[in-house]
């Protein structure tokens, strides 16, 4: 993008960054925006926690100037920091709840990233950003080479460097990093781990904005449902299939690998134990930044699927509706609503008759009617000599939950994860599938309470095998594919 002054004049006047910045209370909001959701990578909090800390917030500030600089309410802060002329909060409300919620946006989250830049810092590293300029380019340069011969040479380089490395090291010449080195590249991790959390609030944004334009336009249609679901899906896969979309699922797939968050654990318990790394002193969260990553992740992953339950919803329209009436007023308040969206009426837009209690006369209850006792006919039982199976009496199993979870916690003792699949391998299903359901309920319950955490990665599929016998003792071989359920240790 030109940088030419009609481009920026509109940006001055449009972008929500830009008026942040503009702001008068800008240090207010940029302070106490980044110290409770950037800071410790918050990203939704209940409107009663956000308003109880900006209202102790407001309480210092007040008590240090004067009360003319602040004299609204912190609820009246938070709304209007959300209304859609500022645009530097998102309110709203989770399914299920009538409590609101709020998250910063990205245009608030670019604004307070690019403050934190004009710090000055005690050290700026540029040694290791030309390395990462030059591996980038040699990525490039191997990843997009079509001749053969060429691409041989290059890995056949490579090749000797590594084995000329080798020889040094078996001669007792180690080489090791400077202190200055490290830290250069340490200071450009955490920048690039902190860059990748905005990334996905971004890249959230994006599937939010589709999920309203979705609703928007199911509100408006008139025309058939298969219309309506070739533009929408084709929207979704143009994002899904953009630069963007295909970067952001190549990142999650990495990352949901159980081996590469095991590596990233060791190596980040390595780098952080370093002196030179040490005496900068980093911030307590670089030790689980891969868990704020799957947390960010996990986020926009709810959003996708907002996004397909709305589809679903809409599918479904035409055997919940019964009465054609009662779409066509819903539909009409959905209409009115975007139409009034950006511009909303002065004063009250609803009225509603005062709630009236519903009165019931104690005559108007029935009276106490009595339950029939049965009789019992007078009758002597006759004995006899049947034989009767009584093993259905004792067939009845048991899954001891208590047990599963133990079983948990004594594989997580020597490792940091371990799928279910690995842990039956270890400790068979006794009980065949009784018992496998109980561990997906254990999985599900979240475990935050039990000592370790569980995670359900839909995009690989684990087979669970284990033995069953018939009535006359022949054993069956039982095999169940479902979803990959990591089991980790809590930070």
């Amino acid at each position: 993008m030109s940088l030419e002054i009609d481009t920026l004049d509109r940006l001055r006047r449009n972008h929500a960054a830009w008026r942040l910045l503009c702001s008068n209370h800008a240090p207010l909001i940029a302070s106490f925006l980044y110290r409770v959701f950037i800071e410790p990578n918050v990203r939704v909090m209940p409107a009663v926690d956000l308003t109880e800390r900006l209202e102790d917030e407001l309480f210092a500030l007040r008590e240090r100037d004067s009360e003319a600089e602040f004299p609204l309410s912190a609820a009246e802060y938070l709304n209007d920091w959300a209304s859609m002329d500022k645009g530097w909060l998102r309110k709203f409300y989770r399914a299920g709840t009538d409590e609101a919620q709020f998250d910063i946006t990205p245009a608030t989250e670019k604004a307070i990233r690019w403050l934190v830049s004009l710090t000055e810092r005690s050290f700026v590293g540029t040694e290791s950003r030309l390395r990462t300029l030059f591996s980038l380019l040699e990525q490039i340069d191997l990843g997009t080479e079509t001749n053969p011969m060429r691409r041989i040479e290059q890995l056949e380089a490579e090749r000797d460097r590594i084995n000329d490395e080798i020889v040094q090291i078996t001669r007792g010449e180690v080489p090791l990093l400077q202190e200055t080195a490290v830290r250069d590249r340490f200071q450009q991790f955490q920048q690039l781990a902190s860059a990748l959390l905005s990334d996905f609030r971004e890249v959230e944004h994006n599937f939010r904005q589709l999920d309203r334009r979705v609703r928007e336009r199911i509100a408006l249609w008139e025309g058939s449902k298969g219309e309506l679901l070739e533009e929408i899906l084709g929207e979704r896969d143009a994002i899904a299939n953009s630069d963007q979309g295909r970067s952001f699922r190549a990142f999650w797939e990495f990352l949901m690998s159980s081996q590469r968050q095991e590596e990233l654990t060791e190596q980040l318990q390595r780098v952080l134990a370093l002196p030179a790394v040490a005496q900068m002193q980093p911030d307590s969260r670089a030790r689980r930044v891969h868990y704020d990553w799957l947390e960010a992740g996990e986020s926009t992953q709810r959003t996708v699927a907002q996004l397909s339950q709305q589809l679903r919803r809409f599918l479904d329209e035409g055997h919940w509706a019964e009465s054609r009436r009662v779409m066509q007023i819903m539909r009409s308040i959905e209409a009115k609503a975007i139409e009034v969206r950006d511009h909303p009426p002065e004063g009250p837009m609803l009225e509603i008759d005062a709630i009236g209690a519903d009165i019931y006369l104690p005559l108007e209850r029935p009276l106490f009617t009595p339950n029939t006792r049965p009789k019992l006919a007078d009758l002597v039982p006759e004995t006899g000599d049947v034989e009767i199976d009584t093993g259905a009496l004792f067939s009845r199993i048991h899954i001891d939950k208590a047990a599963l979870k133990g079983n948990i916690r004594q594989a997580l003792a020597s490792r940091g994860q371990i799928t279910l699949q690995e842990l039956l391998l270890a400790k068979p299903l006794k009980y065949g599938l009784a018992e496998l359901v109980a561990y997906l309920q254990i999985a599900h319950q979240g475990a935050q309470t039990q000592g370790f955490e569980a995670t359900v990665y839909e995009g690989a599929t684990d087979p669970v095998r284990w033995i069953t016998h018939t009535a006359d003792g022949s054993p069956i071989l039982r095999e169940a594919r479902m979803a990959r359920v990591i089991f980790s240790r809590p930070l």
